[in-house]
């Protein structure tokens, strides 16, 4: 299979490398004929790393230990359930999928082009496929998954332990998929602007493709807070470490550009900041690669790490500069069709959306490479911690919630002072009932009064307006109430899936701050039949039991749970120690409901049976699991095509049942 995959490989580079000057000089010696071949290289391209990737996941399902990846990611113990996990554990074989992912999301991207965009998509095809030919040339030459030992070891080094859990399977994938899906609007962007087309052609697949990036990165996001919450062992889902930054800034460069696209569609406005926006989301999942390559800043993700650091240094300095220097030769020609009439209007609530997001990108970047910096010109390195980020981003996102609940109540072009606070006297009410109400229970942390304050005040103005508009569409139709609410959805897809999005920021928000304020944590060490109480629960520890295993050694420990003298649960939380990796994984025992979670960790398994635990109560951190299928469904809604019906056909005068002729005075 080595084989096999490594010539589709090569195969994959040549055709990326073909359709890239094809479709360039096809356009440029007007050859339909040209760049219709460069277009179907795409697809081959495509087909062609989709055998590499299948190659390589039979080398591991078969453990052919005679190449060097798979010697170095797997062994003869590791479970066949892992082999799609282990397929990317390591840098060659995460550069192989992203390139196949690039590669897949071109073939769709070039198949569906819209029509009125045929004249630019040759420009666009040469970006999509010059994107994939430095991927692809990097992944040959410099980090090929199919390169042979010269002898045959008789096992493999395995699997680094902390992937071998469920969230694995998905994590990385979305992540890796996310980033390198930014290229698509990017490219649709650029070769508008490089075909002269500075209007607004490339709208709607830069939005369609914009959204679909950024709700893989939120579940690439959301996935690996919960693979830290659950296997990690410290209570926690985000510490700010530089490579956690480098896929959330990504995040908020393209949730910007998904917001500020909306206005250019409806409204014909800020083609100009639009352009701007899809380059700094492009840069910054430049450098997410970057950082995730072998970038200069230590980080705790060190699985995928390796010395081509520098190259992919250079290619984020290449897809910074050329973008923009593009830009600035076509600015005199993109001129946005209206201007803001108001501030008081929806397209600047967007704005001012906008400014929130890259404010807190630029906070994150700052945190992320001042380490770097200092290192450069004091030649000591000063790291950032998370109390940085949490005091100057905080009020940020916390402004940003503020704004989410404000935008969408806002009409489009300019709105009035009276209309605007009869909208928005009830969501304040509700805003200012809830930190009252909290304020007269003892809570007195003001940030937490103002986060749960913001959240009532986001979710009064969802519901408002979701009830506003089903007993607008009942009165008219006479449907009930449940058939009104559905077709209201459907009958506008992109705005009702935008406020179930919102809802899921929400449920984010009330997990992030239900922790970050009310979190109790309790480190203790217990011999088999002690007890220890930890707010309302008591704990009695029961025993351990070790298991040798082919790879490993498992400690399970038995835990009943008590409240009020009844037992709730037993649980069993588990400790893996790998000797190969010096390493140990934690599988927490979590007991959770929508109030709180009960987190129980095992730190340590002492000689004399003793163990030592890590015990926290996470109030309302099951909102922000549940976050993440509520934005899938939303962002499902918002991206489902809506069927165009066919006009109704003009009667004609012969369908007239009278028998007679109409007849003129």
């Amino acid at each position: 299979m080595a084989e096999l995959g490594a010539i589709s490989l090569w195969i994959a580079l040549a055709l990326a490398s073909y359709s890239t000057v094809g479709s360039v000089a096809g356009k440029l010696r007007l050859s339909p004929a040209l760049v219709e071949s460069a277009q179907s290289a795409v697809y081959a391209a495509a087909l062609a790393l989709l055998v590499a990737t299948l190659s390589l996941v039979i080398a591991f399902i078969s453990r052919d230990f005679e190449i060097s990846y798979v010697a170095a990611h797997s062994d003869l113990a590791m479970a066949d359930r892992f082999t799609w996990v282990a397929f990317y554990a390591g840098n060659e074989g995460s550069l192989l999928y992203i390139g196949t992912v690039l590669a897949i999301m071109s073939s769709i991207a070039v198949w569906r082009s819209p029509e009125k965009f045929k004249d630019a998509m040759p420009y666009t095809t040469a970006v999509l496929m010059l994107t994939l030919t430095f991927f692809l040339a990097v992944t040959a030459v410099m980090a090929n998954p199919f390169d042979k030992l010269p002898f045959v070891p008789l096992d493999g080094e395995g699997i680094n332990p902390l992937l071998t859990h469920f969230g694995m399977f998905f994590h990385p994938p979305a992540l890796m998929a996310g980033l390198i899906g930014i290229t698509l609007p990017f490219a649709f962007a650029l070769g508008s602007l490089l075909a002269g087309k500075t209007g607004d052609e490339w709208v709607d697949a830069g939005r369609v493709w914009g959204i679909i990036s950024w709700v893989l990165l939120a579940a690439g996001l959301l996935l690996g807070s919960w693979w830290a919450y659950t296997i990690l062992g410290w209570g926690g889902f985000w510490f700010w470490d530089p490579v956690e930054n480098a896929a959330f800034m990504p995040w908020l460069g393209i949730t910007a550009f998904i917001h500020s696209i909306m206005v250019q569609k409806r409204r014909g406005m800020f083609r100009m900041w639009n352009i701007v926006l899809v380059n700094v989301a492009f840069g910054l999942a430049l450098y997410g690669m970057f950082m995730n390559r072998g970038g200069s800043v230590p980080s705790v993700h060190s699985f995928g790490s390796s010395s081509l650091g520098w190259i992919f240094l250079i290619f984020l300095a290449v897809g910074v500069v050329v973008p923009f220097a593009i830009f600035i030769w076509r600015y005199p020609l993109l001129k946005s069709a209206r201007n803001l009439d108001s501030m008081l209007s929806r397209e600047a609530a967007f704005l001012v959306n906008n400014m929130l997001l890259l404010a807190i990108a630029f906070v994150t970047l700052w945190g992320t490479v001042y380490p770097l910096l200092s290192r450069l010109t004091n030649d000591e390195e000063i790291t950032i911690a998370r109390p940085f980020y949490d005091q100057v981003n905080g009020p940020l996102m916390l402004a940003l919630v503020f704004l989410m609940g404000v935008g969408p109540l806002i009409p489009w072009r300019k709105a009035g002072m009276a209309s605007v606070r009869k909208t928005l006297l009830p969501p304040i009410i509700g805003g200012l009932a809830t930190v009252g109400i909290l304020a007269a229970l003892g809570l007195h942390k003001e940030y937490a009064l103002i986060g749960f304050g913001l959240a009532t005040f986001v979710t009064t103005g969802i519901l408002m307006e979701w009830f506003r508009g089903t007993r607008s569409r009942r009165r008219s139709s006479g449907e009930n109430y449940a058939a009104a609410f559905l077709r209201l959805i459907m009958a506008n897809r992109p705005r009702y899936g935008g406020y179930i999005v919102h809802l899921s920021v929400v449920m984010v928000t009330l997990g992030i701050v239900g922790t970050s304020f009310f979190s109790t944590q309790v480190d203790v060490v217990l011999n088999p039949g002690e007890s220890v109480v930890v707010e309302n629960y008591e704990l009695l520890y029961l025993g351990s039991v070790e298991t040798p295993k082919g790879n490993r050694t498992e400690f399970t420990s038995t835990v009943q749970i008590f409240r009020d003298g009844d037992l709730l649960e037993t649980v069993r939380p588990k400790r893996d120690f790998y000797p190969s990796f010096n390493m140990a994984a934690t599988n927490a025992a979590i007991r959770s409901t929508p109030v709180e979670d009960l987190y129980i960790v095992p730190s340590e398994n002492l000689p004399d049976g003793s163990v030592g635990f890590r015990i926290l109560i996470n109030p309302l951190i099951w909102w922000m699991w549940v976050a993440g299928p509520v934005m899938l469904v939303g962002t499902v809604v918002a991206l489902w095509p809506t069927r165009v019906r066919a006009p109704a056909p003009v009667p004609s005068p012969r369908r007239f049942t009278t028998g007679t002729r109409p007849t003129t005075a």
